[in-house]
């Protein structure tokens, strides 16, 4: 399997935490039997070792496994002394692999809390949104917040060429820097956390509102109505260029500010809001529009999936390291999903690849 051994070659100097001349098992060999079960519907230590006996003489074809397949207990150990930092890394290389040969496209920033998880892990994580594909995540520290972890997962990521999109946890001007620094785009939500600049925005398209000020420069304007099963859903979408934000309030590069209308009308009721957005893109409301409309997949394609397909709010890891090392499976097996091509919902997949071989040996070679 020449692509498996390319997804195992990111993994091979990832380094052992423990003392190898006492090991019975391959690191190599526990981390890819874990992915491949994970893959074929695994949602634990347990389920990977049962796994891992039900295929073993198919497993043998391409790992050594000396001394069998290992235990639940040998592989939790593992995955709670291997450095989670590390085992990222190796994950993030493998995908900045294959986004390098993507078109460009929005990268979604978001957190997830692991809610079964003793510690109340929080993640955040990288989400290429036209592609599908988990780039990376990063633990937030459990004594500061997502403003800390931001800034550190970007610097991991191959981001050139990009639209990073962030809420308004990431509207920082640290994070904007870094995000420029990596020659990317961004389209950075604005709140109340930076008061004086989200008065600002809302005062210069009130401005253009009022009817007082006919001579006042007029945005760029565009607008969308969606239909779907009984709901009626308009957004609008208005950007002035403004290089003020950039040249005297210290945002690097921006260029535009954006104000997003959206009305959503279905069984008699009608639901709106307003939200407001500064970006480095040039001043073309259709492409911001469609921009922030791309960072909500990560919540419907990612975060949904990994919950509903994967039971990651259901996962009841209680060692820190172990859990977050297990979201790291969860994401790889997740981007083997998405890059194959058949048909079949993600769950249905992941049920076939637990019978089939050989389209399990198809997914991974995905």
């Amino acid at each position: 399997m020449e692509k498996l051994s390319s997804l195992q070659a990111h993994f091979e100097n990832l380094p052992d935490p423990r003392i190898v001349a006492k090991c019975d098992h391959l690191l190599i060999d526990i981390v890819s039997l874990s992915i491949c079960a994970t893959l074929a519907g695994a949602d634990d230590w347990q389920e990977i070792e049962t796994f891992g006996k039900s295929k073993e003489p198919w497993l043998r074809q391409w790992l050594e496994l000396p001394f069998g397949i290992p235990s639940h207990d040998t592989i939790e150990r593992v995955f709670r002394k291997l450095d989670a930092t590390e085992f990222e890394s190796c994950f993030i290389a493998w995908t900045s692999e294959i986004f390098s040969q993507l078109p460009r496209q929005v990268v979604a920033i978001d957190g997830k809390t692991l809610r079964g998880c003793a510690e109340k892990l929080h993640l955040v994580s990288a989400w290429a949104s036209e592609s599908g594909i988990s780039l990376g995540q990063c633990k937030v520290d459990s004594k500061s917040n997502e403003i800390t972890a931001i800034p550190e997962l970007l610097k991991l990521l191959v981001l050139k060429g990009s639209i990073v999109t962030i809420d308004a946890m990431g509207c920082q001007k640290k994070i904007a820097q870094e995000i420029v620094n990596q020659e990317a785009d961004y389209v950075l939500a604005v709140k109340g956390n930076q008061g004086t600049l989200h008065e600002y925005i809302k005062t210069r398209f009130a401005l253009s509102d009022d009817s007082r000020f006919s001579n006042h420069e007029q945005p760029h304007y565009t607008e969308t109505i969606e239909r779907q099963r009984g709901r009626t859903e308009k957004r609008r979408c208005w950007v002035f260029h403004d290089t003020e934000i950039a040249d005297n309030r210290g945002w690097a590069n921006c260029q535009t500010i954006i104000r997003i209308s959206c009305e959503r009308q279905f069984h008699n009721q009608t639901e709106q809001e307003t939200r407001y957005f500064i970006s480095t893109l040039p001043a073309q409301p259709a492409l911001l529009l469609a921009c922030v409309r791309a960072h909500w997949s990560i919540e419907n394609s990612f975060h949904w999936v990994l919950d509903v397909v994967f039971k990651e709010d259901q996962a009841r890891t209680q060692h820190e390291n172990g859990a977050t090392n297990l979201a790291v499976l969860r994401r790889i097996a997740l981007n083997l999903i998405k890059r194959h091509k058949g048909k079949g919902s993600l769950k249905s997949k992941r049920y076939r690849a637990a019978l089939d071989e050989d389209f399990l040996s198809e997914v991974l070679q995905s």
